[in-house]
């Protein structure tokens, strides 16, 4: 009985990514934490220019400490570990800016790079600067094994995924894609199912009366911080009108009412102000909806029916009928397809741009054929329909132009990536579908391919306190190791993400 598990364990000692796993350990492993923590401390935001610059000169000097090629182009930065000439290229795809954060809501710093309690704490921790680094020292093992390569690997750092995502489409205008890619932001074990992503933004303007009678107007309403993010906190501020204040008998009411499970709400202010607060929970718009407390229909739900008439009033009360669910329902949306589930919807954000009107913005991820023009007519005669029941302004915007992605999950790359999860994991597991957008969709020669293992618990990107565990950044490297290792020093596939032809019967 042990001769075939002997010739079994020595097969897979054979395989090249066991090669490149075992340089790992013995060569690399012990710059994985310090790595990671060091460029967590680069508050990566979309807009901080400096610290992206910053975060280029690190790649700069760990690229070439670790033996790369590094070019920074306008919106991508290459690191490449070089094929023989005219080798077609394997493309390992991260993005290096991050979400926005709220530093209150954090128990760490949040660009700290905190090693503690077996993770690594700060904003990016998993999306997507442990699979940066990951990418980085797999690259460094299979250099330094001498294994013989048949491509080209390179490593694409994107720096503006998680605000406009123009970085792929404006890359693309003036540099060749890879011949392949696996993208590195999102689930193990293989992706092969993204929906589409759309940015709905619904405006509100005061009633040309302003705002309408009572004892208190609307000064400001805010909440959210990006549109991926489940919001955990929003704020609405109002002022006592004339006379004495009587804050006490007005939001008693208020204060009574029976908040969703998770959030809470808070009084601030003194005088003739009040803000009304409510606290929830930040996840992962995408890929742990279910996780997130949303702090903006928590307020919506505390203060519907009680304020006057007015915008502020319009939009509350479109997004509590808009987060009634998170799977569309509130939107008069009726999908629920069994594989690929309902229209993930996070009402994510209310904000003013100058002198605009207040707008709210909603997150909507749909399975195909449903997105892009259906998707927002449906939504937007919905929303047309509640705002003529209420006299309400309302006008319409946002981003309807991401397309699901579908690759197929019998194609030979697909069976190659699974193969390579097995054997780094000893778990034998089926594709996947997600909600969460990567640069798969944008890309079109590749799919998701990690880095986060669901045993792990909810996907903590975008979540305030994101952190990785160590182990999980070790076993996400074991299977990188496995799968680079392989298709780098293979003969590149034919049609690699198309399914086999049919075989014809035969007479």
């Amino acid at each position: 009985m042990l001769a075939p598990l002997s010739v079994s364990v020595a097969l897979l000692a054979a395989t090249p990514g066991a090669k490149v796993w075992s340089e790992y350990q013995e060569k690399w492993s012990g710059r994985l934490t310090p790595l990671l923590s060091e460029v967590l401390r680069f508050p990566t935001l979309g807009d901080d220019t400096q610290a992206i610059a910053a975060q280029r000169a690190w790649l700069d000097r760990v690229g070439g400490e670790l033996g790369f090629t590094v070019r920074h182009r306008e919106t991508m930065s290459e690191v490449d570990l070089p094929g023989p000439p005219g080798a077609p290229i394997l493309g390992l795809v991260v993005h290096g800016d991050v979400q926005p954060v709220n530093p209150a809501e954090w128990t760490v710093p949040p660009f700290s790079g905190v090693v503690k309690d077996g993770q690594v704490w700060g904003r990016g921790a998993a999306d997507d600067k442990g699979p940066l680094v990951q990418a980085l020292l797999v690259m460094a093992a299979l250099r330094s094994s001498q294994l013989p390569r048949t491509h080209t690997v390179r490593l694409l750092v994107g720096t503006d995924e998680e605000r406009g995502a123009t970085d792929v489409e404006e890359y693309v205008k003036k540099y060749p894609l890879p011949d392949l890619a696996l993208v590195l932001d999102s689930d193990f074990p293989v992706v092969v199912g993204e929906k589409a992503w759309a940015e709905w933004l619904v405006s509100a303007r005061e009633r040309p009366s302003g705002q309408g009678p009572g004892p208190v107007e609307v000064v400001d309403l805010v909440a959210g911080l990006s549109t991926g993010i489940v919001p955990d906190r929003a704020a609405l501020t109002l002022r006592w009108r004339k006379g004495t204040p009587e804050w006490d008998r007005w939001l008693q009411p208020i204060l009574a009412v029976k908040l969703p499970p998770g959030t809470t709400l808070e009084v601030q202010g003194t005088g003739d102000r009040r803000t009304l607060v409510t606290h929830g929970r930040a996840a992962h718009a995408g890929t742990s909806l279910a996780q997130g407390r949303n702090a903006l229909v928590a307020l919506a739900i505390a203060v519907d029916g009680r304020l006057p008439t007015s915008a502020a009033a319009d939009l509350l009360a479109y997004a509590k009928q808009a987060g009634r669910d998170t799977h569309g329902g509130g939107l008069g949306l009726t999908v629920n397809d069994p594989l690929w589930g309902g229209v993930d919807t996070n009402v994510a954000r209310v904000m003013r741009e100058g002198d605009g009107p207040l707008t709210l913005v909603i997150n909507l991820r749909s399975p195909p054929p449903f997105f892009g023009d259906a998707l927002k007519q449906k939504v937007e005669a919905h929303a047309q329909s509640f705002a003529a029941a209420r006299g309400a302004r309302f006008e319409f915007g946002g981003k309807f132009i991401f397309p699901p992605y579908v690759v197929a999950a019998d194609s030979p790359l697909v069976k190659r990536l699974l193969a390579a999860y097995a054997r780094g994991t000893g778990v034998q597991r089926g594709p996947v579908v997600s909600a969460g957008g990567t640069y798969a969709q944008r890309l079109k020669n590749g799919v998701a391919f990690g880095m986060w293992f669901a045993e792990d618990g909810p996907y903590p990107g975008h979540a305030a306190d994101e952190r990785n565990p160590i182990a999980s950044l070790t076993r996400g490297v074991h299977v990188l190791s496995e799968a680079l290792g392989d298709l780098a020093t293979s003969p590149p596939m034919e049609n690699p993400l198309q399914a086999p032809a049919a075989k014809s019967g035969t007479r």
